[in-house]
């Protein structure tokens, strides 16, 4: 059976009816309005008086901290730590400033830390689009970032990343950003221009990566700045894609993953490797990726190397972010499935809530 054609445009009206395209298009303003709004938010000044910061998040809505952290990792002045679970933990204290996000604000783990954090003289603040969390938070007097933006939680994924890096900034824990953002915009309207839907297989390189994707099992790696990048592949193949799909991360897929290409051997021509390739990487990792490939290569295993663009560590990260959701939506249609509805996620919570804890 040939695969349904990328270029037809029926075949994105036909399994994409809440036009999760115009979402992924609208990713350079949306990054530019999330910073700008960072910038107007009135951010207490005593928050400058931490010496950590912790995001609470769970899937889609802690991927922005993850990434955050990984991008001023060797930079910030304090560690910027993201947790997901239902208990608090110990290291919460009055020198904390912990970020609540949530874009639905009803994620049961998140309701729970807050609620045990209100007990605590840490330092507060909500990311959501509402819900109960944002009603709580109205009700402590916390300060509340709204995303005021509707999508899928994936796809807002500027709204829980930028201002992350701009509240670091404003509290002093960074350097200035701004011409960062600057330079990525273009940068990623650019990108725009060679993998949008209108740009015809034969020079889409998303495309024909989606392609070379289909039936076949992505695993994604990524060293440094695409370390974190490498993880969002993954859940972005999961939710839009509706595929198995997994992350390494270099340099410790060196010590474990590569002994692993051996068995079972049914396995190798079923597995197409991803290495995300920033062009800001320290040469020994940069060796790694040349050495792995090697690797690869004698145990028969396809992969396909993908460069981030853009002169800045952000540009970079955004950059093969943003062509990692292309993929993963054009692997979605050449599945002939809708990317946007998350049907087993939706059945766990209806589950989770008949059993509520008395």
């Amino acid at each position: 059976m040939n695969n349904p054609n990328l270029d037809d445009p029926q075949l994105f009206s036909q399994y994409d009816p809440d036009n999760m395209l115009s979402n992924l298009s609208e990713v350079p303003q949306l990054c530019q309005r999330a910073w700008q709004r960072a910038i107007d938010f009135n951010l207490p000044p005593n928050y400058c008086q931490i010496d950590r910061m912790i995001i609470f998040g769970m899937g889609a809505s802690a991927i922005g901290g993850t990434l955050a952290g990984s991008l001023v990792r060797d930079e910030a002045s304090i560690p910027v730590i993201v947790y997901g679970n239902y208990r608090l933990p110990a290291m919460v204290n009055d020198n904390t400033l912990v970020i609540f996000s949530s874009y639905s604000g009803n994620t049961e783990e998140i309701l729970s830390l807050f609620r045990q954090a209100t007990n605590t003289r840490a330092k507060k603040l909500v990311m959501t689009n509402g819900g109960q969390l944002e009603a709580m938070a109205e009700s402590e007097n916390i300060p509340t970032f709204k995303f005021n933006y509707r999508g899928q939680v994936r796809a807002t994924l500027p709204f829980s990343f930028i201002p992350i890096l701009c509240f670091l900034q404003r509290l002093g824990f960074i350097t200035d950003k701004s011409r960062d953002i600057s330079e990525m915009i273009p940068t990623l309207e650019q990108l725009l221009t060679r993998i949008d839907a209108t740009v015809p297989s034969s020079a889409n390189l998303a495309k024909q990566l989606a392609t070379q994707l289909h039936n076949h099992l992505p695993v994604i790696y990524g060293g440094g700045l695409a370390a974190e990048v490498a993880h969002r592949w993954k859940t972005q193949f999961n939710e839009n894609s509706k595929a198995w799909a997994f992350y390494e991360v270099f340099p410790e897929l060196n010590h474990n993953a590569i002994v692993g290409y051996q068995f079972p051997p049914e396995l190798a021509s079923k597995i197409i490797v991803i290495m995300l390739q920033p062009t800001q990487l320290p040469r020994r990792i940069q060796l790694r990726y040349q050495i792995t490939r090697q690797l690869l290569e004698q145990a028969e295993v396809a992969y396909q190397t993908v460069a981030g663009i853009g002169n800045s560590p952000l540009g970079q990260m955004m950059s093969l972010i943003l062509f990692g959701d292309y993929v993963s939506y054009y692997l979605a249609m050449l599945h002939q499935i809708d990317p946007s509805p998350v049907k087993n996620i939706e059945f766990l919570k209806q589950q989770l809530a008949q059993h509520q804890e008395e």
